[in-house]
């Protein structure tokens, strides 16, 4: 195993990206938790707990079998993982009440890392495959969550910046999802997975 594949695959990076990246989601949620208690927005909090509780996902996630050593993917996964964490509260939206695409966005977040416990993972990796839950219906059920998450956020939340932040999220989330089966269908178990649940992120569209 050459040097950089096999740093790429230990456990140390593992350990110190997912601290790294749970710091990042707890700047995140206190920017929001600011949010709350300037304006008692009670969807901001939801949103504070639901990235806190990524952040615990990442930080006591197991150790992968295998983890994409392409760079193209590290970059995409790392992009997708971080550009969304700039997302930042706005006095003012074009559809105040996409709040509740937020609510049914966090719900299906929180039940796809249940479903999915410490199999979550940012780059490309195999963990344990799962198929029940809401991995019964579609393959990607979290992106699925941060659709309708981040398309409420950005409608509540409207400026330029944050719509700038949106099309970079939805276009790193729509590469992350072939990135990862490519890397996942080497495995003869998800493969005859992919056969049994046809669609990727959402039901009889995608």
């Amino acid at each position: 195993m050459e040097p950089q594949t096999g740093f790429l695959q230990s456990r140390r990076l593992s350990f110190y990206s997912g601290f790294i990246l749970a710091g990042g989601f707890g700047f995140f949620a206190n920017a929001h938790l600011a949010g709350f208690q300037r304006t008692h927005e009670w969807m901001l909090l939801l949103f504070c707990f639901s990235e806190m509780l990524t952040a615990g996902f990442l930080l006591f996630r197991s150790d992968p079998k295998t983890v994409s050593v392409i760079h193209f993917d590290w970059i995409v996964a790392i992009g997708g993982t971080f550009v969304p964490l700039l997302l930042r509260p706005a006095p003012w939206g074009i559809v105040p009440f996409a709040k509740y695409a937020i609510f049914v966005g966090v719900m299906i977040q929180m039940a796809g890392l249940i479903s999915l416990n410490r199999s979550f993972a940012i780059v490309a990796a195999k963990r344990e495959i799962k198929t029940k839950g809401l991995y019964r219906f579609v393959r990607h059920p979290i992106y699925a969550s941060y659709f309708l998450t981040f398309s409420g956020y950005v409608l509540m939340n409207t400026t330029l910046a944050n719509l700038i932040i949106y099309i970079a999220t939805m276009g790193l989330l729509f590469v992350r999802v072939f990135r990862e089966e490519k890397h996942l269908a080497l495995d003869s178990l998800y493969r005859e997975y992919m056969q049994k649940v046809s669609y990727r992120v959402i039901p009889f569209v995608f």
